[in-house]
């Protein structure tokens, strides 16, 4: 039996980002040889529609672009994320990077393209439930971590 891997949505090429398209990524087969996705996006799943405004992390609040308050959305999606660590006994995470959910790093909430070392709403609660993520830029790290 493989190990879970909670996955981004948009990183296995369904057009789930704000923009309605996605973020593809090559190394799909090779994950697949270790690990069974449990796919995710948390942004959809609390709630939010394709396409949608552009959002950034400003302090503990999520804003869109146009100024609209979708914490509430994206609290809902972290918290179904971590229902499904619990569900399937998810001990790593691939998610994207620079996403106002998923990143490990984030825009500051300026919408001028700055990034802040601060993670995403659902990666913020995965890593404090000592759950390892990675994201598309550390696909090797994963998969030899996870092998060692």
């Amino acid at each position: 039996m493989k190990e879970k891997l909670l996955i981004s949505a948009c990183l296995l090429g369904h057009n789930v980002k704000y923009n309605g398209l996605n973020n593809k990524i090559t190394e799909i087969d090779l994950l697949k040889k270790y690990f069974d996705f449990i796919i995710i996006c948390p942004e959809v799943d609390g709630g939010l529609p394709i396409p949608r405004n552009p959002s950034e992390r400003l302090k503990d609040k999520v804003i869109s672009a146009k100024g609209k308050d979708v914490t509430k959305e994206f609290l809902i999606g972290k918290t179904k994320a971590l229902e499904l660590v619990k569900k399937y006994h998810i001990k790593y995470a691939l998610l994207k990077e620079k996403s106002p959910s998923c990143g490990k790093q984030t825009y500051d909430g300026t919408f001028t393209h700055s990034l802040i070392e601060r993670s995403g709403i659902t990666a913020e609660a995965l890593i404090n439930q000592n759950i390892k993520v990675y994201s598309e830029l550390e696909i090797e790290e994963l998969i030899k971590n996870f092998r060692s």
